[in-house]
């Protein structure tokens, strides 16, 4: 079975959340694709944590690391459609790419954002729920 998965799940992950365990689960046996933004947001997520004061240094690296470790296919995405798309549904970018890649590959989204996973779902796109 083949899965888009979103930052939110990454970083769940990597950063050990609660929903950790639920993910690692969906996703057992899975190949992962993402749309190429996704390696950057991962990147900004991160950065976030440092404004936040959440994180530190170290942390972010061993999360990146952790990240690293990840298969992931990542997808060339058009971004003449994602224009269209985020037009349409007037949605940011970032959420286009990840309904783009999703239907270009024909794959379940797995997200933990409760925003996209409605504007998914009213896309005709399965979203994979995660237990907690």
């Amino acid at each position: 079975m083949y899965v888009t998965i979103d930052t939110s799940a990454l970083i769940a992950v990597i950063g050990n959340e609660k929903s950790k365990q639920g993910i690692i689960e969906a996703t057992s046996g899975c190949s992962l694709y993402a749309p190429s933004s996704v390696h950057w947001e991962v990147g900004n997520a991160l950065s976030a944590m440092f404004k936040r004061g959440c994180s530190t240094i170290e942390l972010a690296r061993s999360a990146l690391a952790a990240y690293r470790e990840i298969p992931i296919k990542f997808i060339d995405i058009s971004l003449e459609h994602t224009l269209d798309i985020s037009h349409a549904l007037n949605i940011y970018a970032y959420d286009a790419y990840l309904i783009q890649c999703a239907q270009q590959t024909s794959t379940s989204l797995l997200t933990l954002d409760k925003a996209l996973k409605i504007t998914a779902e009213k896309m005709g796109i399965h979203v994979l729920e995660i237990k907690s």
